[in-house]
């Protein structure tokens, strides 16, 4: 893996760029750094498309319209569903009906005693009495002693919370919970697991997007952090791990780029814009 652009950096332009939010193209604050702002904008003037790809659901994404042009799209909720930014209209999404959070909600209940569970779906936030989060919460959203009572047709993620404290294992005691019935993700959020439909992850709908484009894996660049940024680094044919990454996100990965802090996805989209304009311009020795 490089450490910056380097001679081993991709020589040839991307047709797309996917990359995560939090803890990537996002600083420390969840804010979009001036850097950032302009290498977005130079990208989409190059003809470089920007996907972001994110665990973070439809309600989060308004202060972003601006960093896409007005008319990029955003893969959210760990690939449940596509979103056009600079509207919220719901592109494609893949939930999971109510029969099917009823059932995972009573076995997390069976095998883990008290949990506190919340849902996101195209409609909103709602969530059990009891539920706490480190981000501010809807001002009003639904709630109920049972999240059975306050589904709508279609979640996009189940959230859950246990009373003990499993630390970096929180996912994977999620996992064996649920069983085969749903998948749980690991974003790197303390003590959350983010259950979606089997089979949904940030790949799967960034090649579904990427196919419907005539966008083939092997021209995406890919940015991450979090595990669940992995199997997305894994199909893109160039991905970049931050400096800030999880070990085994780095170790996965094929590049490493500088730290969310130091504007490490506006470095790797400097360089992907030097390279449509010309070998003269590349990022090459630029931190």
């Amino acid at each position: 893996m490089t450490a910056g652009p380097a001679a081993t950096w991709p020589t040839r332009a991307p047709r797309l760029l996917a990359t995560d939010l939090d803890g990537t193209l996002l600083d420390p604050a969840g804010a979009v750094s001036p850097r950032t702002a302009a290498a977005l904008r130079a990208a989409e003037d190059a003809g470089i498309e920007v996907v972001f790809v994110t665990a973070r659901p439809p309600r989060w994404l308004s202060d972003l319209a601006s960093h896409v042009a007005g008319h990029g799209v955003a893969i959210c909720a760990n690939g449940a569903a596509v979103v056009e930014v600079a509207t919220g209209r719901v592109l494609a999404e893949n939930g999971m009906p109510a029969t099917l959070v009823g059932a995972l909600a009573r076995r997390l209940r069976d095998a883990l005693g008290e949990v506190h569970l919340a849902v996101e779906s195209v409609h909103g936030f709602a969530a059990e009495r009891g539920y706490v989060d480190a981000h501010v919460l809807p001002e009003r959203y639904p709630v109920a002693d049972r999240i059975e009572d306050v589904l709508t047709d279609s979640t996009l993620k189940l959230l859950v919370r246990t009373r003990a404290d499993h630390g970096t294992g929180h996912a994977t005691v999620v996992q064996r919970a649920v069983g085969s019935a749903a998948l749980v993700a690991d974003s790197g959020a303390v003590g959350l697991g983010e259950v979606s439909a089997r089979g949904v992850t940030k790949a799967g709908a960034l090649a579904a997007w990427a196919q419907q484009r005539g966008v083939r894996a092997q021209d995406v660049w890919a940015c991450g952090d979090a595990p669940n940024d992995l199997p997305m680094l894994a199909w893109a044919g160039h991905s970049f791990a931050m400096a800030n990454a999880y070990d085994e996100v780095r170790a996965g990965a094929r590049h490493t780029c500088p730290a969310n802090v130091d504007d490490g996805v506006a470095v790797v989209l400097e360089h992907a814009t030097a390279l449509v304009r010309g070998p003269a311009r590349t990022a090459g020795g630029t931190a």
